[in-house]
Formats: structure tokens, sequence, C-alpha cells
């Protein structure tokens, strides 16, 4: 995982976070609301979502993905490929007691030898379940 997650929140415009995630080098970032992970908005979201309506001015908040499927630091990398696997997603918060401690991306499962038939795995679920849709 990924720790000293960077994060915007709700009301940011498109622009600062789209500014931040360039600055960082990643396509999503976490949004936060009163320090619990609330949503997530990607580059993808801005521009489909958002910039795509002609919409250049709006907030994160009318463009994010709000429901939010974390993980506990103690998951296994099987838990957290089940997870990428069944809701779909390429990134996971990393939450302890609420607290956002990091974020796991599916690049970083494929990184451990052991999780590489489980990242393919679930990169192939997730790909073959977005194709169709």
């Amino acid at each position: 995982m990924t720790a000293d997650v960077e994060a915007c929140s709700a009301q940011d415009t498109y622009q600062s976070a789209a500014g931040k995630m360039s600055s960082l080098g990643v396509g999503a970032l976490p949004v936060m609301q009163n320090g619990q992970v609330v949503g997530m908005v990607t580059d993808r979201d801005l521009v489909v979502r958002g910039l795509s309506h002609n919409n250049q001015a709006g907030t994160i908040q009318s463009v994010m993905s709000g429901r939010v499927v974390t993980v506990s630091p103690e998951a296994s990398v099987e838990e957290a490929a089940a997870l990428m696997s069944q809701h779909q997603v390429r990134r996971l918060p990393v939450v302890e007691n609420g607290n956002l401690v990091g974020m796991l991306a599916l690049g970083d499962l494929a990184v451990q030898q052991q999780s590489d038939e489980k990242a393919g795995a679930a990169l192939t679920q997730i790909s073959e379940r977005n194709h169709l849709q």
C-alpha cells in the first residue's frame, strides 16, 4: 500500500483535484469529510461526469463515486483482490479505526510475486465486467 495519501474534499473544484492528481502522478483521490472517507474521484470521473457536460467549474461532490469500498491494513492480499474484483474497483482506501492510513492499488498487488495471479485474476474480472456495461 501507499502511505501518506493525499485527499481532496467534496467542495474542491475539478481544477484543484486535477492539479493535485497531476502533481502527485496519480489517477484517483479519496474524498474526505470530517476525517472520514466519503468518496473517491478519478481522472476519468472529472472528464466523463464533469467536463464532458461543459461544467468546468463544478465541485468534486458532483462527480465523485460515493460508494466507497475500503480495506483494513490487516487484510490479506487475497481478501483485497477479492474486494477489488467483487466491487469492480482498482483502488481501495486502507482505513484503520475510521482513519485513512493508505491506498492499495491493483498495481500494488501485482508487484508482489505471490500475488501476481490474484491481481491478474482481479483485473480480468474487473475489465470483463466493465466491458460488458
